[in-house]
């Protein structure tokens, strides 16, 4: 969420993100409201005041006449107060209504385009298998093998349900313990998170009003989330962080859900679009300033990256466009790696960051150095999400006779 005062300030850079990131908010409507909230905001308060004043002149001694007359007074005034707070409770319902919608501004850096297909390619690393045979995907790889079985998978789980078994398995928690290690030598803080949460996290963190269409909802009106990110940031609402605390490194894992609701009829088959994954996901909070997100943006690039190239995976680095950013997001990094059966680079991670966007709606703060409260900055990152990257590994692991390598930094994990 922004700060009201910046949307009134600089409201052609708002309807400018607006723009750049495809959305239809009426910023001019939500400024109408917000005038007509402030309005009634000082003649409801105004009322009140005047309430308060007749009430003490009422417990003065005074004439009966004056005391029937103040009755009458006291009255009209509760009258009008409820026509206003009533009013004003309208006003507040759609002004609250429109700042959930207004997006975050996206960086400079970021290229102006309405799908991934405008993302912009900064870099690629590591060499693309060379086949002397004609690669198989990872379905029938792994099937073939027993290392998956999707036809079970869907009569248990539905469509798009899968089971993975033997090496399949094992190798797929190799993928979590291998992201996870890595990330707590760099000093992050371990967490198992609960996925099934309260609809106002969904709220702090921009998925929702927006992202409802892909959400899981439980009758009790709790959600599933599809990222770690939303139960680590909820972790930390209405609090306030000592500065020294700062930044908090935190490497979580957890079951993640997504209906998947705008793919129809993309990758219905395997195991790159799912509705039940995992992920072990990367989420700092730091210091309100501009060069701090950006510093540990890059940091969060970083590690992703090293986790690919520990995998010995090659894979590009895009930066997403304006159109592919998330409601909250300023700025977003894509990892893809190279699928050979595809003959190209399909994405397995995602780095954001959020300026004060999400705390704002979660109201977690820090006392900066002359004690004032300030709204922490949030990024976040995959570090490895299976079975997306699980498939990669086979794809490009592949040998002639249908079998699958393991990578050699893998091979510690298996052995355990």
């Amino acid at each position: 969420m922004l700060d009201i005062k910046f949307i009134r300030d600089h409201s052609d850079i708002v309807k400018q993100a607006v723009k750049q990131k495809f959305l239809t908010v009426n910023i001019d409507e939500l400024l109408r409201l917000d005038s007509d909230r402030l309005k009634l905001l000082a003649e409801t308060e105004q009322s009140r005041a005047q309430q308060n004043e007749a009430n003490q002149k009422f417990g003065s001694a005074l004439p009966e006449t004056d005391r029937r007359q103040l009755l009458t007074e006291m009255g009209n005034l509760k009258t009008q107060l409820a026509v206003k707070e009533e009013h004003l409770k309208k006003i507040m319902m759609a002004w609250r209504q429109l700042m959930l919608e207004v997006p975050n501004i996206p960086d400079v850096s970021v290229p102006t385009g309405k799908t991934d297909n405008d993302n912009q390619e900064i870099k690629q690393w590591g060499t693309k298998p060379q086949f002397d045979f004609n690669p198989k995907n990872h379905i029938e790889l792994m099937t073939t093998a027993s290392w998956a079985n999707l036809e079970r998978g869907t009569k248990v789980a539905g469509f798009r349900g899968y089971f993975l078994s033997g090496p399949g398995a094992t190798l797929a928690m190799s993928i979590w313990q291998l992201a996870w290690q890595t990330l707590i030598t760099e000093g992050f803080t371990p967490m198992l998170v609960p996925s099934l949460l309260k609809r106002e996290m969904f709220l702090g963190t921009g998925y929702l009003p927006q992202g409802s269409d892909d959400l899981y909802r439980t009758q009790d009106d709790s959600y599933l989330a599809g990222t770690a990110e939303v139960a680590a940031m909820g972790y930390w609402s209405d609090e306030i962080m000592p500065i020294e605390e700062l930044p908090k490194k935190m490497v979580c894992f957890s079951p993640c859900f997504r209906r998947e609701a705008g793919s129809h009829g993309q990758d219905t088959r395997g195991l790159i679009r799912v509705h039940e994954f995992f992920k072990v996901e990367q989420v700092i909070l730091c210091t309100a300033r501009h060069e701090e997100s950006v510093k540990w943006h890059e940091e969060l690039l970083r590690l992703s990256e090293k986790i690919l190239q520990l995998l010995e995976l090659p894979y590009r680095v895009v930066i997403n466009a304006s159109g592919d950013l998330g409601l909250g997001q300023v700025k977003k990094y894509d990892l893809e790696v190279w699928m050979p059966s595809e003959n190209r680079y399909r994405e397995v991670n995602s780095i954001s960051y959020f300026h004060d966007f999400q705390s704002r709606r979660l109201n977690i703060r820090y006392r900066d150095s002359d004690g004032k409260l300030q709204f922490v900055h949030s990024l976040n990152a995959t570090a490895a999400a299976t079975p997306r990257l699980l498939a990669a590994i086979v794809e490009n692991y592949q040998t002639s006779d249908g079998q699958i390598k393991i990578p050699d930094v893998l091979q510690s994990y298996i052995r355990k």
